[in-house]
């Protein structure tokens, strides 16, 4: 947790040192940091590389092999800092599977045995939170979306749309199939007891989205939004106790 904790806020900082400009326009991002000014730019790249060196040597040290994953994940996240952002629905899958590689340096650190579904459904979960966050930059920006970030002016709302219904649809069947299929599960299939709970997840994110113009923070919206946590704690402990049986 503390190694890709460095690791993503090096990377942040990075982003939002290249973005300054086009931060400055935004009327949220203008009140972060580096575009207020409160942080000036030799600080916020120095911070970046001290992170980055602190992330990967910890990496190394916990696992050879959770090492070089995390040398992945950095390489990536540069790569999208400065390119693939600006590829139409590239820049979302690579930010999905920053997420996946986070779930394999799991596995490899802790040398345990998991299910190929978790990897599916941490990259559909994922793309499902990164085309949210996409709409939701469209809609707040309207016209100027395309001058904040290039990729945005290939998107639309209709487009956006149609491609979360599909992400939606194929992240709960892919969570479902995990809950009866996967290895390492109780053969009673009670694990399906918690697909209701993932599937009102989505649908009060969806709903937040459509109805209330959120979607640009997930993190905010897991920690101020009661249902959504409600649900969380509920799938958590339903999950525990079938899993202790």
């Amino acid at each position: 947790m503390l190694v890709f904790t460095a690791l993503a806020s090096g990377i942040y900082l990075l982003n939002d040192v290249k973005d300054l400009s086009h931060d400055k326009l935004h009327p949220q991002k203008r009140h972060r940091p580096i575009a207020s000014g409160h942080v000036p730019l030799w600080l916020a790249v120095g911070g970046a590389a001290f992170l980055e060196g602190v992330g990967l040597c910890g990496a190394f040290l916990l696992n050879p092999a959770f090492g070089w994953v995390a040398a992945l994940y950095v390489l990536l996240q540069l790569a999208y800092t400065g390119a693939l952002k600006h590829m139409v629905i590239i820049d979302v899958f690579v930010l999905a599977s920053g997420f996946v590689l986070r779930a394999v340096s799991g596995v490899l650190v802790l040398s345990a045995y998991v299910s190929p579904w978790l990897y599916i459904v941490t990259f559909l979960g994922a793309l499902f939170l990164g085309l949210c966050k996409r709409r939701h930059e469209l809609s707040l920006l309207e016209g100027e979306a395309g001058k904040h970030r290039q990729s945005l002016s290939h998107y639309s709302m209709e487009l956006l749309d149609q491609m979360i219904g599909i992400v939606t649809a194929s992240t709960i069947m892919a969570y479902s199939l995990y809950t009866f299929s996967a290895q390492g599960l109780p053969q009673n299939h009670l694990m399906m007891l918690t697909i209701p709970h993932v599937l009102y997840g989505m649908l009060r994110y969806l709903y937040l989205v459509h109805m209330h113009k959120l979607g640009g923070s997930p993190e905010e919206i897991l920690l101020r939004d009661r249902p959504i946590l409600f649900v969380l704690f509920l799938w958590a402990g339903t999950a525990a106790v079938v899993l202790a049986r």
